[in-house]
Protein backbone atom coordinates (compact mmCIF):
# COMPACT_ATOMS: atom_id res chain seq x y z
CA UNK A 1 0.00 0.00 0.00
CA UNK A 2 1.63 3.48 -1.12
CA UNK A 3 1.94 6.33 1.41
CA UNK A 4 -0.11 9.06 0.50
CA UNK A 5 2.69 10.71 -0.68
CA UNK A 6 3.50 8.09 -3.58
CA UNK A 7 -0.03 8.21 -4.32
CA UNK A 8 0.46 11.77 -4.97
CA UNK A 9 3.37 11.31 -7.00
CA UNK A 10 2.05 8.13 -9.12
CA UNK A 11 -0.96 10.33 -9.81
CA UNK A 12 1.37 13.21 -11.00
CA UNK A 13 3.08 11.02 -13.33
CA UNK A 14 -0.24 9.42 -14.31
CA UNK A 15 -2.02 12.44 -15.31
CA UNK A 16 1.21 13.75 -17.27
CA UNK A 17 1.27 10.83 -19.28
CA UNK A 18 -2.48 10.39 -19.53
CA UNK A 19 -2.52 13.60 -22.01
CA UNK A 20 1.23 13.66 -23.37
CA UNK A 21 0.97 10.59 -25.68
CA UNK A 22 -2.17 12.15 -27.65
CA UNK A 23 0.05 13.90 -30.44
CA UNK A 24 3.55 14.23 -31.25
CA UNK A 25 6.53 13.04 -28.89
CA UNK A 26 4.77 11.29 -25.75
CA UNK A 27 6.96 12.66 -23.00
CA UNK A 28 5.62 16.10 -23.88
CA UNK A 29 2.68 17.89 -24.01
CA UNK A 30 2.20 20.48 -26.70
CA UNK A 31 0.19 23.44 -26.60
CA UNK A 32 -3.20 21.46 -27.19
CA UNK A 33 -2.00 18.66 -25.08
CA UNK A 34 -1.37 21.20 -21.89
CA UNK A 35 -4.93 23.02 -22.19
CA UNK A 36 -6.73 19.77 -22.24
CA UNK A 37 -4.91 18.40 -19.45
CA UNK A 38 -5.77 22.12 -17.46
CA UNK A 39 -9.37 22.07 -18.79
CA UNK A 40 -9.80 18.66 -17.43
CA UNK A 41 -7.97 18.32 -14.33
CA UNK A 42 -7.67 21.79 -12.90
CA UNK A 43 -11.52 22.55 -14.36
CA UNK A 44 -11.81 24.93 -11.15
CA UNK A 45 -8.68 26.88 -11.70
CA UNK A 46 -9.42 27.63 -15.34
CA UNK A 47 -12.81 28.89 -14.68
CA UNK A 48 -11.99 31.27 -11.91
CA UNK A 49 -9.25 32.97 -13.97
CA UNK A 50 -11.20 35.32 -16.10
CA UNK A 51 -7.81 35.69 -18.90
CA UNK A 52 -8.34 34.04 -22.11
CA UNK A 53 -4.81 33.96 -22.61
CA UNK A 54 -4.05 31.95 -19.74
CA UNK A 55 -3.38 28.63 -21.52
CA UNK A 56 -0.96 30.75 -23.79
CA UNK A 57 0.55 32.23 -21.01
CA UNK A 58 0.95 28.83 -18.89
CA UNK A 59 2.36 27.70 -21.92
CA UNK A 60 5.42 30.45 -22.09
CA UNK A 61 6.08 30.63 -18.46
CA UNK A 62 6.35 26.95 -18.47
CA UNK A 63 8.11 26.09 -21.46
CA UNK A 64 11.89 27.10 -20.18
CA UNK A 65 13.75 25.59 -22.91
CA UNK A 66 11.23 27.38 -25.58
CA UNK A 67 10.70 24.13 -27.68
CA UNK A 68 6.59 24.85 -27.51
CA UNK A 69 6.20 21.89 -25.66
CA UNK A 70 6.05 21.22 -21.98
CA UNK A 71 8.15 18.29 -20.30
CA UNK A 72 7.76 16.63 -17.36
CA UNK A 73 10.03 18.51 -15.33
CA UNK A 74 8.32 21.86 -16.33
CA UNK A 75 4.77 20.37 -15.63
CA UNK A 76 6.32 19.74 -12.02
CA UNK A 77 7.24 23.65 -11.77
CA UNK A 78 3.28 24.17 -12.46
CA UNK A 79 1.43 21.79 -9.92
CA UNK A 80 4.41 23.11 -7.49
CA UNK A 81 3.57 26.49 -8.03
CA UNK A 82 -0.17 26.14 -7.54
CA UNK A 83 -0.01 23.96 -4.72
CA UNK A 84 2.28 26.54 -2.93
CA UNK A 85 -0.25 29.45 -3.98
CA UNK A 86 -3.13 26.94 -2.64
CA UNK A 87 -1.21 26.59 0.60
CA UNK A 88 -0.79 30.20 1.03
CA UNK A 89 -4.75 30.91 0.34
CA UNK A 90 -5.55 28.32 3.37
CA UNK A 91 -2.86 29.45 5.28
CA UNK A 92 -4.45 33.13 4.96
CA UNK A 93 -8.12 31.79 5.59
CA UNK A 94 -6.94 30.17 8.75
CA UNK A 95 -5.49 33.71 10.00
CA UNK A 96 -8.27 35.35 9.36
CA UNK A 97 -10.63 32.78 11.43
CA UNK A 98 -8.44 32.96 14.12
CA UNK A 99 -8.72 37.01 14.16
Amino acid sequence: MPTQLEGAMDALITVFHNYSGNEGDKYKLNKGELKQLLNSELTDFLTSQKDPMLVEKIMNDLDSNKDNEVDFNEFVVLVAALTVACNDFFQEQQKKKGN
